[in-house]
């Protein structure tokens, strides 16, 4: 019996210590944070515009995990960059920024859910968009918060990362969807996971002699 309850009480701390990493508990973005993240996005040289456009997106925060939906087109031929003497390819490119982009996000609990490669360039529906059609490929991230978002579009590396990524593509549109049923949130699936595992250890318990 006593294995047993050790057997449940690990499962449900294991579970327990994933779910707060794997969450902000912070809440919302702050007044200092936002005005923090906006003033380093503007010293990168983002645009007015886009700059207002990023501030409302900052100031609505929930403080919940959202995904970022990115439509990439590659560049046939990309421009020559200082890191790839006498040029590199786009996927070249894409990998160099990435670099940077994976450690930062994992650390803070965010990682890619999806990618995949577009058939043919075939766009089945085209509605009130120039140009949007011929995608390579589409990826799906998921940002435990827009805190954690901020923090690594804002680290020091990714002002001089970013100009590789815009390089490599013709086009590309990246916007960030809160979901309200997500069945591939890893919490859940790890629960699952947990609890199988659990309920399989428990019953060989019950059935094991003596």
């Amino acid at each position: 019996m006593r294995k047993r309850k050790g057997l449940w009480l690990g499962a449900t701390l294991a579970w327990l210590a994933f779910a707060i990493w794997y969450t902000d508990l912070g809440g919302p973005l702050t007044d200092a944070e936002v005005t923090s993240a906006l003033r380093v996005l503007e010293a990168q040289g983002m645009e007015a515009d886009r700059l207002q456009e990023f501030e409302r997106f900052l100031r609505e925060d929930t403080g919940r995990q959202f995904l970022m939906v990115n439509n990439i087109d590659l560049r046939d031929t990309p421009p020559p960059m200082p890191a790839f003497d006498g040029g590199g390819s786009a996927e070249q490119y894409s990998d160099y920024y990435m670099e940077h982009m994976y450690p930062e996000l994992l650390r803070r609990a965010c990682h890619p859910i999806f990618f995949g490669e577009g058939l043919g360039g075939v766009a089945v529906d085209v509605a009130g968009i120039e140009g949007a059609r011929g995608w390579d490929m589409a990826a799906l991230f998921r940002y435990k918060s827009r805190r954690a978002f901020v923090e690594i579009i804002t680290h020091p590396a990714m002002g001089e990362r970013h100009a590789y990524k815009l390089a490599a593509m013709e086009k590309t549109i990246a916007y960030p969807v809160e979901p309200g049923l997500f069945l591939s949130d890893l919490r859940v699936l790890l629960f699952l996971l947990l609890a199988l595992a659990a309920s399989l250890l428990d019953g060989w318990f019950i059935r094991r002699p003596g």
